[in-house]
């Protein structure tokens, strides 16, 4: 039982030691280079283990610098992108607000357009368009007379016997 607790405990250490010679970065090592720290540990297995350790494994004072800056991971943890599409956002509803009023103003100036120049001709009295002028004409009746009357109106039936509303 004792052989085999040794025999783990120098299996651990050589394993141990050869993942942390692999993962320390090459400008870190010292004594020799990180490729001859990686040999030795390999062809002395205890002893390549042990030296590495005592002599060649970075200080623990030294802070090992990340390789890739600090950098946000996602784009919604990024300020600037955020920043930036709330900026894209408001321009793209200030377009679609101008779109609608310049749309809006057309079609007003086009209503305007067709009432001053979608009326009969009967006479240049100066009325505006849908009143009437004291002269007899087709455009409507006079103020204060009744209007024609809509079919179905007041409860009537229509040419089919039902009432309409």
């Amino acid at each position: 039982m004792p052989r085999v607790a040794l025999a783990v405990a120098i299996l651990a250490v050589y394993v141990y030691g050869l993942v942390d010679v692999i993962r320390t970065d090459k400008r870190s090592t010292r004594g020799f280079s990180k490729t001859t720290w990686l040999i030795m540990v390999i062809l002395l297995p205890l002893i390549g283990a042990a030296l590495w350790f005592l002599i060649g494994r970075p200080r623990a004072t030294v802070v090992a610098q990340p390789v890739h800056p600090q950098h946000p991971t996602a784009p919604d943890d990024d300020p600037d992108f955020l920043r930036n599409l709330e900026q894209r956002r408001r321009q793209a509803e200030a377009e679609r607000l101008r779109k609608l009023r310049d749309d809006a103003s057309r079609k007003n100036q086009a209503d305007d357009g067709t009432r001053r120049t979608g009326t009969t001709g009967t006479g240049s009295t100066g009325a505006a368009p849908g009143t009437n002028s004291g002269s007899s004409s087709a455009s409507g009746p006079a103020a204060g007379e009744p209007g024609p009357r809509k079919p179905g109106a007041s409860g009537e039936a229509n040419a089919e016997g039902n009432p309409e509303a």
